[in-house]
């Protein structure tokens, strides 16, 4: 079964032996005291264990035996305690899929998975209470033939152990009457000695059952069999049937002939009750009292069965700002919190939905067959009414706010997994959107959204497959037109959708960590480009310009890479301008401030891209070396041809206010020489866009263009 389970594994032997023991250390841990024992050997058969669930939940077809003997390896390893094995099914239904990577479509085969370790288990602690059981029998057997022929102490030991066994034990004759029994037996069936005394054994067994016993008499009287094991069922004295498990030998005398029965009898109806609780117990949530993931899901693919409702509402609540609780009040009161929205969701949809927690601070509520959208919503925003409630707790009134995703759609036939994505999705859109406030799922959204995710994942595959390039827009001289630098472009020549701005990537190339990665790419190819044109042309090659994140500046590296780039493309550090985005200033910090500090001491240059036209703080100026200012987009509004007087105030305003800088002030987008000469006079020296031509040119058009000049 291990090498099965080393064989679904996506990892290496050694990578997935340590994960196993890894996942077992934590299983050590939370079973805790209730087993007690050499814990490294502990560990390890757990692990050994680990790797058999693994292959429980991944390989087909599903081995049902080898589930069974995880449940008797338990035992084995001391897991004799109810706590032992309650913890064990609750840490299984809660870490195991995650530690295996289950898919959502198997989560059944989780629910086979406990229920089967439980089976075994119980099965094993049956065995091993009846084989202590034996002995106990064994020993009554050696102590009777003692008492034959030797002392009468002997005898008193064994009726002690007789009487006060907690096992049920009867001794019945060859034609079933009822010699002795003990006082578990009259506990059991609820009789009293008396009435026991006037009964033979069948009057005691069910009706349906007497046949079968008969035959295991007959068998252990021929000599067939030395004992046997068996399920039947006892009849009490009120009339109720109650199923029990009977050890049965006979017992013979000196001259080997048959003497009597001896029967041991186990009430099933504990273990059972214990094997239900535990299964209960590995299906809820011990914090808040609902329904865990597990059943969650196990609800959700029942209900886009064949059987299920026509439709369905899945909304997922998720509590802004819980770890903020956590870290400030601790984990305790957190859990209160948790607790307290619990119940408000109870209070809502109680007998309307099913609800669950479905996560640390996430919490699923799924609604067969709902009235109408409007519904929903109208619960749900009672609900976050609710929880804006604050707890109080001392002199503080703690109060939480849940984003929400909600998802109505045809049931019967549809897919359990997808549904869940697209409510994370939803879900992610209400946070994204400011959280505190729910969202509908929107299908054509979602598929714009999901051809940009898809675009920006298969960025790392277009790099590597040269699907990217740097093209330049050209910087002009307002005063005579001559190029003075060139503006770096990243442009992704895709090969289903065409060429492509990988600007509009920004934020999911971040989110995927491919941001840094590509911008280092493009700084690279556009310094080896302006290295090779300053080696050329020397004084007439343009100035390289190029975008600076915010992402970037916040690498620890970013001053030896830049120097690296420069010293290996043979690029001056003076021809290299980097662009900053006007919300720059107030993202990165003083040490990052610094960086760039220390890159302009260099000889890099620095300038602010003004697009909006914002104020930002004087003291966040200060901290970054600024050797230019670069206005488009709104700035630029006021200074077109009929320009209302309140725009153009403002724009001259601005532009003069800028001049005070004493730096030099640059523009992009400009169209029509009408502005480019209203600039001109305001003090902005270089400018791009629209007038001055073709707005991209390759690297071997740009060293054209300055091979003509």
């Amino acid at each position: 079964m291990v090498e099965h389970a080393g064989a679904a594994s996506s990892g290496g032997l050694g990578a997935g032996a340590l994960a196993a023991d890894g996942f077992a250390r934590r299983w050590a841990d939370a079973v805790g005291s209730a087993v007690v024992g050499d814990q490294a050997a502990l560990r390890d058969a757990l692990a050994r264990l680990t790797g058999e669930l693994r292959a429980a939940l991944l390989c087909e077809p599903y081995q049902a035996t080898a589930v069974h003997g995880v449940g008797r390896a338990l035992v084995e390893q001391g897991f004799v305690s109810a706590a032992s094995l309650e913890r064990s099914l609750a840490f299984l239904g809660e870490h195991l899929p995650s530690h295996v990577g289950l898919p959502v479509e198997r989560t059944h085969r989780l629910m086979a998975v406990l229920g089967g370790v439980a089976a075994g288990f119980s099965d094993a602690l049956r065995d091993r209470t009846l084989d202590q059981q034996e002995l106990t029998k064994s020993a009554a057997f050696n102590t009777i033939r003692e008492a034959e022929t030797a002392l009468r102490a002997s005898e008193a030991k064994f009726r002690a152990v007789f009487r006060t066994s907690a096992v049920a034990i009867a001794l019945t004759g060859m034609d079933s009457e009822i010699l002795d029994f003990n006082d578990a037996l009259l506990t059991m069936l609820d009789y009293t000695s008396d009435e026991v005394a006037d009964l033979c054994a069948y009057d005691l067994i069910h009706p349906d059952d007497r046949a079968g016993l008969a035959e295991i008499a007959e068998l252990l009287r021929a000599g067939v069999r030395e004992h046997v094991r068996t399920e039947l069922r006892l009849v009490r004295s009120d009339g109720e049937t109650i199923e029990v498990l009977i050890a049965g030998s006979l017992v013979r005398d000196e001259a080997g002939e048959p003497a009597y029965f001896m029967t041991m009898i186990e009430s099933l109806d504990e273990l059972r009750a214990l094997q239900s609780q535990l299964l209960r117990q590995s299906l809820n949530d011990v914090q808040t009292g609902l329904a865990n993931r597990a059943q969650f899901l196990g609800w959700l693919e029942g209900a886009v069965g064949m059987k299920g409702p026509d439709s369905l509402a899945l909304v997922v609540f998720d509590v802004d700002g819980f770890r903020v609780v956590n870290d400030a009040f601790g984990h305790e009161l957190g859990n209160r919190i948790l607790n307290v929205v619990a119940g408000h969701l109870r209070t809502v949809f109680g007998g309307i939905g099913q609800l669950a927690r479905i996560g640390p601070d996430e919490f699923g509520l799924l609604i067969r067959d709902p009235a109408d959208i409007p519904t929903v919503v109208r619960l749900v925003e009672e609900a976050v009414d609710l929880l804006a409630e604050p707890v109080w707790v001392g002199d503080h009134g703690i109060g939480v706010t849940a984003s929400v995703g909600i998802v109505v759609h045809p049931a019967r036939g549809a897919d359990a997994a997808e549904l869940l994505r697209c409510v994370d999705v939803t879900l992610r859109w209400a946070k994204d959107d400011g959280k505190a406030q729910w969202a509908l799922y929107d299908k054509a959204r979602d598929q714009r959204n999901r051809q940009q995710l898809v675009l920006a994942a298969s960025i790392s595959g277009g790099l590597e497959q040269g699907e990217f390039r740097v093209d330049y827009e050209p910087v002009h001289s307002l005063e005579d037109r001559s190029l003075i630098a060139v503006e770096a472009r990243l442009c992704w020549d895709h090969p289903e959708h065409g060429p492509l701005d990988p600007r509009s990537l920004a934020s999911l190339s971040a989110s995927t960590g491919m941001a840094v990665r590509l911008g280092r790419w493009a700084m690279e190819q556009a310094c080896r480009h302006a290295g090779a044109w300053h080696a050329e042309f020397g004084p007439l090659a343009p100035v390289l310009t190029m975008d600076l994140t915010a992402r970037q500046c916040q690498e620890p590296e970013l001053v030896a890479e830049v120097r690296r780039i420069l010293r290996e493309s043979g690029l001056p550090a003076t021809m290299l301008r980097f662009e900053l985005g006007e919300q720059l200033p107030a993202l990165i910090n003083e040490d990052q401030a610094e960086e760039l500090a220390i890159l302009a001491e260099h000889g890099v240059r620095f300038v602010l891209d003004q697009v909006g036209g914002g104020n930002i703080a004087v003291d966040k100026l200060r901290q970054i070396p600024l050797h230019g200012v670069k206005f488009q987009g709104s700035p630029l509004y006021g200074l077109v041809e009929g320009a209302d007087r309140v725009d153009e105030s403002a724009a001259v305003a601005l532009l003069t206010w800028s001049r005070t800088l004493g730096i030099p002030l640059y523009a992009a987008g400009v169209g029509t020489a009408f502005e480019a000469g209203r600039l001109l006079e305001l003090g902005v020296t270089g400018a791009q866009g629209p007038l001055f031509g073709k707005a991209l040119l390759t690297a071997d058009e740009v060293r054209r263009l300055l091979g003509k000049s």
